[in-house]
């Protein structure tokens, strides 16, 4: 078979220690359209946790989930949820839990089944709740963020649970979320009211991407986040820009100068006493960054250091909202106020409160003509490092060199997990291992959403062979 849902070959040896990868191998193989199937039909459900969307169709979701984890075999599957700071409720969580043999460790499963609003359809080349298949890919919103990551999952237990039968004894526990894509509003409320249920030795959590098609990687760091607004305040209210323009900047103008002040004129973070570093131990090539970000010919990189430094071990902050009139409204007066929300990403050994009070005091030092300067945090998420030298990390790395027949990378991301500075303070002692299912092409959050399913397919593979040799292994030193 030649084509993306062509079957992995077997594994000539047919076992690496204790692991059955052959008998693996043909059982991904062997369910594995079953597996694109339900993908696509976890894709037609819009299932979005923002409060301007329908929640029925959020619940619709987790109903589907539910379903699915009981046709895997699970038989104690809870859809549970915590209410928000405002008593409304949070998402819809689909838990399962099998217990561990005597002896054996636990594993926890997580990923998260809402998605983002679809935005501006026209920018799809196709329907986002309509799963397609194209060129090896299948788009769809959440097709690859973070619907792939459920069934991968759920693809990896089925074959495990198909070949070693009563011989699989690690307790395993799925966690799909259902208000990731919303910020995670009630996910550490949930922990603490299901401490027990969750507790695990090992937590997958499958919602990060690979190194590129055809490459895999284990995700072993990740920036933190700190986010908020600040507003410039200039007058008491709006004058006719005529009569009084010229002895004063308007608020827009003036806020423009402001967010300039951020970044120094080679494009590096301009706010003191952030943490950056530029150790790497891989880069990326220029060219495959201004392709995979779409980045327009003529337009110059920012900062400074290697690629992938500024990506993963250095603060990076974005201007990602301003509140002025849009264009179409404009009237001809000096706008009083105007407004920005900034989103700053925390290299790892940041600690976010520090990062919050040195943006503080750099807008407020900042103001420009003397304007009024408010600023307001918002959300701080800590930066995560993998130890690379753990039990449950050495297997992640062999399994997914052992599916993909390539070594692996271990690499960092840009973006963020907050939750995962939960996870570590509620369970100090777990090992925690990021994986995906995604490539720099995936494009999520955006228009034409996409996974690879080739790679897909060895995610599965990957995932199932981990869970056997943690089963047979279990986490020596």
């Amino acid at each position: 078979m030649t084509s993306a849902h062509a079957e992995i070959p077997q594994n000539k040896q047919g076992h690496s220690g204790s692991t059955p990868v052959e008998a693996l191998t043909t059982a991904v193989n062997q369910t594995f359209e079953a597996t694109m199937a339900s993908l696509k039909d976890l894709v037609a459900i819009p299932g979005i946790a923002w409060a301007s969307f329908d929640p029925n169709e959020l619940d619709r979701s987790a109903d589907a989930v539910a379903a699915l984890v009981k046709e895997a075999g699970m038989e104690d599957v809870r859809i549970l949820r915590c209410s928000k700071a405002d008593g409304t409720p949070g998402g819809p969580a689909v838990v399962a839990r099998r217990p561990a043999a005597e002896g054996k460790p636990t594993i926890l499963l997580y990923a998260h089944h809402d998605v983002q609003p679809p935005g501006d359809r026209s920018l799809w080349n196709s329907e986002p709740f309509v799963a397609e298949e194209r060129d090896g890919r299948l788009y769809g919103r959440g097709a690859a963020d973070d619907k792939a990551g459920i069934m991968a999952h759920l693809a990896a237990y089925s074959a495990v649970s198909k070949v070693l039968g009563e011989d699989f004894g690690i307790g395993v526990t799925f966690f799909f979320e259902g208000e990731e894509e919303a910020g995670s509003p009630t996910f550490r409320t949930f922990l603490e009211e299901h401490k027990e249920l969750l507790r695990a030795d090992v937590i997958v959590v499958a919602d990060s991407s690979n190194w590129k098609v055809g490459v895999p990687a284990l995700t072993t760091s990740l920036r933190g986040l700190v986010d908020g607004t600040f507003e410039v305040r200039v007058l008491e209210h709006a004058v006719h820009s005529g009569m009084f323009g010229g002895p004063v900047l308007d608020a827009p103008t003036l806020l423009s100068r402001l967010i300039a002040t951020l970044h120094d004129d080679a494009g590096n973070v301009a706010v003191a006493g952030l943490v950056g570093r530029d150790d790497v131990a891989v880069d990326l090539a220029e060219e495959d960054y201004r392709a995979d970000a779409s980045v327009l010919d003529g337009v110059k990189l920012a900062g400074s250091g290697t690629i992938a430094s500024r990506l993963w071990t250095k603060p990076a902050l974005s201007i990602i909202g301003m509140d002025v009139p849009a264009v179409d409204v404009a009237s001809n007066t000096l706008i009083p106020a105007a407004r920005a929300k900034f989103s700053m990403r925390l290299a790892p050994g940041q600690d976010p409160e520090a990062a919050m009070a040195a943006l503080k005091e750099h807008v407020e030092s900042h103001a420009p003509f003397g304007a009024q300067v408010t600023f307001t945090p918002g959300e701080r998420g800590n930066a995560f490092s993998t130890d690379t030298l753990s039990a449950a990390a050495r297997v992640a790395l062999w399994a997914l060199g052992e599916s993909w027949g390539v070594t692996p990378v271990e690499m960092g991301i840009g973006g963020s997990i907050p939750f995962i500075s939960d996870l570590l303070e509620m369970y100090p002692d777990v090992q925690i291992l990021v994986t995906g299912v995604e490539d720099p092409d995936s494009r999520a959050h955006s228009a034409n959403e996409s996974l690879h399913i080739g790679d897909f397919r060895h995610a599965v593979l990957a995932e199932a062979l981990m869970l056997a040799r943690l089963n047979a292994e279990g986490l020596k030193a």
